[in-house]
């Protein structure tokens, strides 16, 4: 076996000599089951500038992008890293030469891997079909385009709103021939998402093909939308465009767009590269190893690409409510995958980025007023109540005992309380018999265990706020888990009509458990682990 040396430094005082962002490989991730992107983002950015090989919303084609693929439908502006299920892909552009088509059979392109390039805050491709070079970056609000046509001849830039998820409500207002204001609200599984656009171009275009409601001359409207923008080029030349996304409005919008008040697309590329070195650098791995450092500082990358900033300039942000609000004090996130995060992210944000933790709570905790719950899976101000648990207690939980300030711990406990005295989802059985049985629920072994944790979870905060009543009565619900193991094969295993579900398989991934068997949520005791390890009858028995 090799042995590779790392050694791990955690910067408290950071300097940004060393470039941690050349370690980064965004193509890691985008083929197999990685479901990532390989665009241009900044570290937890509103803009995620990626294209788009998948339009299809499949498993593998969450990210809108899989490295299988060899043909680019467009570029769009916001993307999800990592999740199970497809979403996003909102405001896309697609550079073109000739007749302009919005038949996206036509206007999409065949690519290369061997043309395509990506670091830390920056993408590049040729589009084959009609040789155009696009290079794209971003900063947090703002995505930038710079697209090298290298024939001559027509020029077309197409956007069409009817791209992946389904169109709610598309608007397009041309305010003059270099600016363009975009409404794009959409379904797919955050169901009614805002996105507010403004689209710059440093050369005046004019319109040569439009698809919708047409009244008055300069608004486009419906549920069907495109338009398409054109000039005629001459070889070699260039055309450069700014995408300033608002989840609240126009106005936010264009706020929004200052910051990039230029057109240098070196400039934007090195600045994104600054934003990923000063994050980066919060962690510094020696070795001599580059695909170790590689694999190190990409899943490092990964962790900052989410959640993702959700308000304007001035802090205004559409609320769980779907009402304008503004965050004082802190900034407001989106995009907590809350069970899948809770685990291992967001511990490690605790650590290395304090502040965020923080934002990320007060956000919990505003989401908990407006919509009167804490987040489950939150997205772009929709709860989309997927997979288990109230995990937004385990994070609030961290946060306290490890001494996190800037969020009101009474508050937290009250949302925290509220959500696991809840009569949804299998909770007024677990609460009542203290586990769920299969005749409660679905997934009734993995919510129990689940449930459990986090019961133990507000325990330690009403233990911080000496709530003594509140703390022993979760910590007795913290050992439900014991009320679904058989002492007799040593199994968390599912209950039906008071007994033990039979046949019974450990090793049978089923209904009974989210994602997992009994030989994985067996194991899921973190806050017992020495009742556990009873349970078994000692240290060699669980051995």
């Amino acid at each position: 076996m090799r042995h590779i040396l790392l050694t791990l430094f955690f910067i408290s005082s950071i300097s940004f000599a060393q470039d941690f962002a050349k370690h980064v490989n965004p193509f890691i991730g985008t083929g197999g089951h990685g479901h990532t992107f390989p665009g241009a983002t900044v570290p937890y950015g509103m803009v995620q500038l990626s294209p788009d090989t998948r339009i299809d919303g499949s498993w593998d084609g969450c990210s809108g992008y899989h490295y299988s693929d060899n043909l680019i439908y467009g570029f769009s502006h916001t993307h999800l890293n990592g999740t199970g299920v497809s979403d996003y892909g909102d405001i896309m552009l697609m550079p073109t030469m000739g007749e302009p088509s919005f038949d996206n059979n036509v206007y999409s392109s065949p690519f290369s891997h061997t043309n395509e390039k990506a670091s830390a805050g920056f993408y590049a491709v040729k589009l084959d079909k009609h040789n155009i070079d696009v290079r794209l970056s971003t900063s947090t609000r703002v995505g930038f385009h710079e697209y090298t046509f290298n024939t001559s001849g027509q020029a077309n830039i197409i956007l069409d709103l009817n791209h992946r998820d389904k169109l709610l409500e598309g608007e397009v207002r041309i305010i003059d021939t270099k600016t363009i204001e975009i409404l794009r609200r959409s379904e797919a599984w955050a169901t009614n998402q805002y996105v507010y656009a403004r689209i710059e171009f440093n050369v005046p275009l004019k319109v040569n093909l439009k698809r919708g409601k047409n009244k008055p001359e300069n608004l486009l409207t419906g549920e069907e939308v495109a338009i398409s923008f054109s000039k005629q080029v001459k070889k070699d030349e260039k055309i450069l465009i700014k995408v300033t996304l608002s989840p609240t409005s126009y106005e936010g919008a264009k706020l929004n767009s200052s910051e990039i008040k230029h057109w240098n697309f070196e400039k934007v590329k090195k600045d994104a590269e600054a934003l990923w070195n000063k994050e980066l650098s919060k962690i510094e791995v020696t070795s001599n190893d580059k695909d170790k450092l590689a694999i190190f500082y990409t899943a490092l990358y990964h962790t900052m690409m989410q959640p993702n900033i959700a308000q304007d300039l001035d802090g205004k942000y559409r609320g769980r409510d779907n009402k304008i609000h503004t965050a004082e004090g802190f900034d407001y996130y989106t995009v907590f995958s809350l069970w899948d995060t809770f685990r291992a992210a967001h511990p490690l944000y605790t650590l290395i980025d304090k502040k965020r933790t923080s934002d990320y709570i007060n956000t919990f905790l505003k989401q908990y007023e407006q919509g009167g719950r804490l987040p489950v899976w939150e997205l772009a101000s929709n709860e989309t109540d997927c997979m288990i648990g109230y995990h937004s207690v385990s994070v609030i939980a961290d946060a306290m005992v490890k001494g996190i300030k800037g969020f009101d711990y009474e508050k937290a406990y009250e949302a925290s309380k509220a959500s696991a005295m809840r009569d949804v989802l299998g909770l007024k059985a677990y609460k009542e018999n203290g586990f769920i049985s299969m005749d409660d629920d679905h997934e009734s072994v993995s919510k129990t265990v689940e449930y459990a944790y986090d019961d133990w979870c507000i325990a330690q905060m009403a233990h911080l706020l000496n709530k003594n009543e509140d703390y022993n009565s979760f910590m007795k619900r913290s050992q439900s888990w014991k009320n679904l193991f058989d002492w007799e094969t040593g199994f968390i295993r599912p209950k039906k009509n008071g007994g033990w579900e039979k046949p019974f398989d450990p090793r049978e991934v089923n209904n009974n458990f989210t994602e997992g068997n009994a030989w994985q949520y067996t194991f899921f005791v973190p806050q017992d682990i020495l009742g556990m390890i009873q349970a078994y009858g000692g240290n060699e028995k669980i051995e």
